[in-house]
């Protein structure tokens, strides 16, 4: 499983990247043709692994419920975020991969609720759930790539 989770870290590393070299107003700003952002996208990748891996575990999210409402799957910005809340998801990147990498290697993924994604994925079991994930945060990053061309 060592490879999943570099492959998260590598993907959160490109997404911290894409967060800390745009301005506020550009994380903000909902191009033409998109009906979301560059920080609503990183966000929802936080939201979505919370979901995926904890809550279909039947374990409490690390992040607040308000959070993954705010950024799960059908939502999109209601307005523009803060300096603060950008600031909270930079550091959400790493503290839930580091959280979820140490709840798996002590064993804390015992029960799963299988879940079949709006891709047609059926998840069996956290093994899958992570590696979904990682298929997740992959076409996140990039719309987040084609995002940043036009702000």
């Amino acid at each position: 499983m060592n490879s999943v989770f570099n492959v998260q870290k590598t993907s959160r590393e490109i997404l911290l990247k894409l967060l800390t070299s745009h301005s506020l107003e550009q994380l903000n700003k909902i191009p033409d043709g998109f009906n979301n952002n560059i920080v609503w996208n990183v966000a929802h990748c936080i939201a979505a692994q919370q979901s995926l891996v904890y809550k279909l575990s039947g374990l409490p999210a690390i992040v607040s419920e308000d959070f993954i409402l705010k950024y799960r799957k059908g939502t999109k910005p209601e307005g523009d975020v803060s300096q603060e809340e950008v600031d909270e998801i930079r550091e959400l990147l790493f503290t839930t991969l580091e959280k979820t990498e140490n709840d798996f290697a002590s064993g804390l993924f015992v029960d799963y609720t299988e879940y079949t994604t709006s891709m047609g994925f059926t998840l069996h079991n956290v093994h899958d759930a992570l590696n979904f994930n990682n298929y997740h945060e992959g076409i996140h990053t990039g719309i987040v790539m084609a995002i940043k061309k036009l702000v």
